[in-house]
């Protein structure tokens, strides 16, 4: 201490400190290797494909950035799509892997409109598992995929040494037809259009939750995993002048609004109370300190439908089984391109930004 003034002496030490144990709460945006955070379907995940892998494989259909490609072969458009599971554990209320690996690659494809027809389905089994559970995995893939109405037509098996995988790992791609007419596609979405959702989001995310490192929420909860080809089929009957579909996976509902608004250079304006949070997930998601916002989901969309249409979409979603929960929950507007905001019950108005990293990890 400084006898004249009694404030401490500045620290004058030229020794560097000591950064070892220090840890970082988020993870940094310039990584050098990958974390986790680049496959949670957010800030990280979008920089890893714009920056890393478009600029490899090129070409206008990847540049789309859609949760399918529309290609044209021999004059029939396709919707052809790819995605890989790398959920834990492998059966969860109300799903396993082997359904989220069927509906996800058949969800992916409906966002383009298209009826998915068949599927390739790759099993990587780390050294060890037993076989029994590899069994089990495959009978649910084979009853969602009979339930979907796809079949598995081509596959792949590959073993890695013990200790370099997580018992089995699924990739699953698909293809199917796309109705003339129909262009579903990001860029589409337009001010003016009315956006709504298939129903009660986060319940994937919490399902899993609910099972894993024994987390409990007072109330069993299941996961929403469907095929939504059913759905997209009953809107589609209504107008195929569908503008926009997602399916909130990773990132749950808000990566998925923030990434239509960026690919439509568009903003979009959300009623948070109109947002469909069952009390289960809004609970889980106090106790967590999570955004249900956030939280994923398998068996649920978001649709941007042209004003006029709105009303007549909404009625025919509620009139299917996965869809009777559908609401309308905000529109797109011309301000603030590129971001997504939502008016509170307190009558303020908050930013819903793109996740950075994760929060849940290995939900689908």
């Amino acid at each position: 201490m400084s006898e004249t003034t009694g404030l401490a002496e500045p620290n004058t030490s030229t020794a560097a400190p000591d950064f070892s144990g220090w840890t970082c709460p988020a993870p940094l945006r310039d990584q050098p290797r990958v974390v986790m955070g680049h496959g949670g379907g957010g800030t990280l995940s979008s920089e890893l494909v714009q920056h890393i892998f478009a600029p490899a494989f090129g070409g206008e259909l990847l540049a789309g950035l859609a949760d399918s490609a529309a290609v044209t072969l021999g004059g029939t458009r396709l919707a052809f799509s790819t995605d890989s599971f790398v959920v834990r554990p492998l059966f969860f209320p109300g799903g396993s892997i082997g359904d989220l690996a069927v509906n996800g690659t058949v969800n992916d494809l409906a966002m383009s409109g298209a009826r998915a027809a068949y599927l390739s389905c790759g099993f990587i089994l780390e050294e060890g598992v037993e076989v029994p559970l590899v069994s089990r995995v495959a009978e649910a893939l084979g009853a969602a995929a009979r339930a979907a109405g796809v079949e598995v037509a081509t596959g792949d098996t590959k073993v890695v040494e013990a200790g370099r995988g997580d018992g089995v790992y699924l990739n699953t791609a698909g293809i199917g037809l796309i109705p003339e007419g129909v262009d579903i596609r990001p860029q589409r979405a337009v001010p003016g259009d009315v956006v709504i959702v298939s129903g009660a989001i986060g319940v994937h995310g919490v399902a899993v939750m609910s099972v894993r490192d024994g987390l409990e929420f007072g109330v069993e909860v299941e996961s929403d995993c469907a095929a939504l080809g059913g759905l997209v089929e009953a809107m589609l009957a209504v107008t195929p002048d569908l503008h926009v579909l997602r399916d909130p996976t990773r990132g749950g509902l808000a990566a998925a609004l923030n990434e239509i608004a960026v690919a439509a250079t568009v903003g979009v304006v959300l009623r948070e109370k109109a947002v469909p949070v069952p009390p289960p997930v809004a609970n889980a998601c106090a106790v967590l300190g999570l955004d249900p916002m956030y939280v994923a989901n398998e068996g649920k969309l978001v649709a941007f439908v042209p004003r006029e249409h709105a009303e007549a979409v909404l009625a025919a979603m509620r009139e299917h089984p996965l869809g009777a929960e559908a609401a309308v929950i905000g529109e797109c507007v011309e301000t603030h391109p590129g971001m997504v905001v939502a008016r509170t019950g307190l009558g303020g108005t908050r930013v819903v930004d793109l996740p950075v990293g994760e929060q849940l990890p290995r939900i689908c």
